[in-house]
């Protein structure tokens, strides 16, 4: 990452003299790196536990997460949709720690701030110094990597395993040892066991030693290999992609278990808008929301200016390279789900390829702040880090572009009369169950005896919201808990209703759920 060394001077006789030191390697050269640590380390870590469990955070520790590593392993089969490595390290953290919010997102932070680390590697692999600081402070300050590293599901060391898979990639194209190609494999096998979709990063990945290799036993590397010291060797290129093969087929039985859980809604929303979805998230966040002020607006075109002029200027063949493997990747990780969305087998969620960001990142940087920009490069580069930083911090400030606060519905409802039962939205069950335990779902075609009913939802609204549910019962109280609303219904006396009344007056128009005070799950 220190760049090339410096050749030992020659004396006089042929003495070798002492090397005299780099000046990449001395110190001071370091200070970007540590700065550029430091502002991910603060984005991720200093707002961890401000923002409230929303559904699939609040669902693994409600419903995945056992005392027993056996019935937790269990529950991912049943009720989940991704590999098991993630829920076994989360499993052995909430022994330790618990299952509070800051607990249970911390594995995320963490590895967003060593992802931070590997994409400076990355770019200092595919093009140099500036690739790498340019490349480490988008990854850094990136609204939507920000946003996974603060959330206590897999995506977060989904990113970082992808970003290391892809570096001792990059490292193996560069010079294809035993050893680094052993390092190739095992990251990429560790990153499948974290999500499925890394399986398209992979494609690219293999695809390109593959040719790599297939190129250099027929002699035409020609000049593509001029920074590898061994040409591939297609045997052991094939010995290094054999494991995360096994692992592959391993997981099939799992998938065919999972059964897609979970994944329903994807179909529900129409392709075009996910397409839009895509650079809309990779340049705002998770919300994709307009942020009101313009700022998302000024970074577009700080990256369009950038990376057009870095193209007008042209890149060394180094970059050249370097972009063209980011490309390849990038290409693979995105376009393939999207290929197989069209032609019918369609689990593109735009959140499932937040790893490909990361090469995306690279690209970005490579381009940006290639070496014949200048200084104006490297301060369009800094520029656009400085325009994602400002859209994440405002995310940190803006409750209305964060997670719903069902924290503060909760805390809303903690008020509620003992004989009280709460109506309220899918999305809303798992985390109303973390922060008000202990709730459970009220049995199909059952009734229960209540003084209060509290209905809980979001925009749009029915018609009928804040209309009494059932005789007796009259509105006492409307909340709006930035953008979760809230009715709060009482009655003088306790009125016995049933499920199917509950379930069919509630203020929203998605799928309801009824819960009421009782023992839930065994939990942790």
């Amino acid at each position: 990452m220190s760049g090339p060394a410096t050749p030992a001077a020659v004396g006089t006789g042929g003495k070798i003299l002492a090397r005299p030191r780099s000046r990449a390697s001395s110190p001071a050269s370091w200070w970007p790196l540590f700065a550029i640590v430091a502002l991910g380390a603060v984005l991720r870590l200093g707002t961890l536990g401000s923002q409230s469990f929303w559904y699939d955070e609040a669902f693994t520790p409600v419903h995945v997460l056992r005392a027993g590593l056996g019935a937790t392993l269990h529950n991912v089969v049943h009720t989940e949709n991704t590999p098991p490595l993630w829920y076994l390290l989360e499993w052995g953290i909430s022994r330790v720690l618990g299952t509070g919010v800051v607990a249970l997102r911390m594995l995320s932070a963490l590895a967003g701030i060593a992802t931070v680390l590997v994409a400076w590697a990355i770019g200092s692999e595919l093009a140099g110094r500036r690739a790498a600081i340019a490349t480490a402070a988008l990854v850094a300050s990136s609204p939507l990597l920000v946003w996974y590293s603060q959330e206590a599901r897999a995506y977060g060391l989904f990113v970082l395993l992808a970003s290391v898979a892809l570096l001792c990639f990059i490292r193996a194209l560069h010079e294809p040892t035993t050893g680094r190609l052993a390092a190739f494999s095992l990251s990429a096998s560790l990153a499948l066991l974290t999500h499925y979709f890394f399986v398209f990063l992979l494609v690219g990945m293999v695809l390109w030693l593959l040719g790599s290799a297939v190129a250099a036993a027929s002699g035409r590397g020609g000049k593509s290999q001029e920074r590898t010291t061994n040409p591939p060797n297609l045997r052991r290129v094939l010995c290094a992609v054999a494991l995360p093969l096994l692992v592959g087929a391993a997981l099939i039985p799992l998938i065919l278990a999972q059964g897609g859980h979970g994944t329903q809604w994807i179909g529900e929303w129409a392709l075009g808008s996910r397409l839009e979805a895509i650079p809309q998230y990779y340049l705002t966040g998770y919300t994709g929301a307009a942020l009101g002020h313009g700022v998302e607006l000024l970074v577009a075109v700080v990256m369009l200016g950038g990376f057009s002029h870095g193209l007008w200027c042209t890149l060394t063949r180094r970059e050249e390279r370097g972009a063209l493997i980011a490309l390849t990747i990038s290409a693979a990780g995105v376009l393939i789900p999207i290929a197989l969305a069209v032609l019918g087998a369609d689990y593109l969620a735009p959140r499932n390829l937040v790893a490909a960001m990361v090469p995306v990142s690279a690209l970005l940087a490579i381009v940006i702040a290639a070496r014949r920009t200048g200084r104006l490069g490297m301060g369009l580069a800094a520029l656009l880090a400085l325009g994602f930083t400002a859209l994440t911090v405002d995310v940190a400030l803006s409750p209305r572009l964060q997670r719903g606060d069902w924290k503060g519905v909760a805390a809303a409802l903690r008020a509620a009369q003992p004989e009280h039962v709460i109506t309220t939205v899918e999305l809303g069950a798992a985390p109303l169950e973390y922060y008000l335990p202990p709730l459970s779902n009220l049995a199909q075609g059952s009734k229960v005896r209540v003084t209060e009913i509290d209905e809980t939802g979001y925009a749009p609204l029915r018609k009928s919201a804040g209309l009494p549910p059932a005789p007796g019962f009259h509105l006492s109280e409307r909340l709006d808990i930035h953008g979760l609303i809230v009715y709060r219904f009482t009655s003088r006396a306790p009125v016995t209703i049933s499920e199917a009344v509950l379930r069919e007056h509630v203020i929203t128009d998605a799928h309801p759920e009824v819960l009421v005070p009782g023992s839930p799950r065994k939990t942790i």
